[in-house]
């Protein structure tokens, strides 16, 4: 029955029969006997099939969430059992933005690691929405408000944010002295989605207010948009964790800092079925104990 529901549940996850049960080592034939037998057994139909796509039934969606907590509460006790009850052990596959990634958060991994060496970590950076749940993560790190509610979050820290630039391009194009001034400037955006993160907030006069920014550089990518800030080319808007480094170093200079930029929130997301994970929560008190 468990080796069913984890077929089922990689099946919801990769959206297709045949790859998720090749992954697996079923045959074609065997993948959909499978689960032929999980319908069977509850009696309902648990997938939506067409010539293009493949969906879960509300009943599909009820047992997905469902299968994910019993395997994940069935794993936890083989690593208990195994390894003993104080030792964890299994995989974290993780979500988090490039830059942070590849600067704080990267410290933090190798010190949990070092710390359960029978933990794995499959870390995956982008800048770009991820579907945790679709996608198999057990826990993704954002910047931001949540809007998938089914979803679990736990805050992290109040991320400041800086405006900043290279001296090479203050030297060539001047230092803007108000938000308005940004109008005049090349700015280097990031784009989430579809949309470009083109109007940024200061607090002026007590108030948040938008400003609108535009430039000849956009990118999903926030390590390619801090390069191009180092490199001159225009003014960015960055967490200051991911630029601490070149402003100590004075490879960037900060600007406007008499006007406040909202934080944006770092915070953890991941999926019910994983809450009771120890390893999971572990990461999670590490996370936090290192973004205070």
């Amino acid at each position: 029955m468990m080796d069913n529901l984890a077929l089922f549940v990689r099946i919801a996850e990769t959206g297709g029969i045949a790859s998720a049960g090749r992954e697996m080592g079923y045959s074609p034939a065997t993948t959909s006997e499978r689960l032929a037998a999980l319908e069977a057994h509850y009696g309902v139909r648990l997938l939506t099939r067409s010539t293009r796509a493949l969906s879960l039934t509300e009943e599909g969606r009820l047992l997905l969430d469902g299968a994910r907590r019993l395997l994940a509460e069935a794993e936890e006790l083989d690593a208990r059992i195994r390894l003993g009850a104080e030792r964890l052990a299994g995989p974290i596959r993780l979500s988090a933005p490039l830059d942070l990634g590849r600067t704080r958060l990267r410290a933090v991994l190798d010190r949990f690691l070092e710390a359960h060496p029978d933990v794995t970590i499959d870390l995956h950076l982008s800048d770009g929405f991820v579907d945790v749940a679709s996608q198999g993560y057990d826990l993704a790190i954002r910047y931001g408000e949540l809007k998938d509610s089914t979803l679990i979050v736990r805050k992290l820290a109040a991320s400041a944010r800086i405006v900043c630039a290279a001296p090479s391009y203050v030297e060539r194009h001047g230092r803007p002295h108000h938000p308005r001034d940004l109008t005049r400037h090349d700015c280097l955006l990031m784009r989430f989605g579809s949309e470009p993160d083109n109007a940024w907030q200061f607090l002026i006069d007590g108030k948040i207010v938008r400003c609108p920014v535009s430039g000849r550089r956009t990118a999903n990518d926030g390590g390619l948009v801090r390069d191009w800030c180092l490199a001159g080319f225009g003014i960015a808007r960055k967490s200051q964790w991911d630029v601490a480094e070149d402003l100590a170093a004075g490879k960037l200079v900060p600007l406007l800092r008499e006007f406040e930029l909202p934080p944006a929130g770092l915070q953890a997301v991941y999926p019910k079925g994983r809450s009771g994970v120890r390893r999971i929560k572990a990461l999670l008190e590490e996370l936090e104990t290192a973004f205070k």
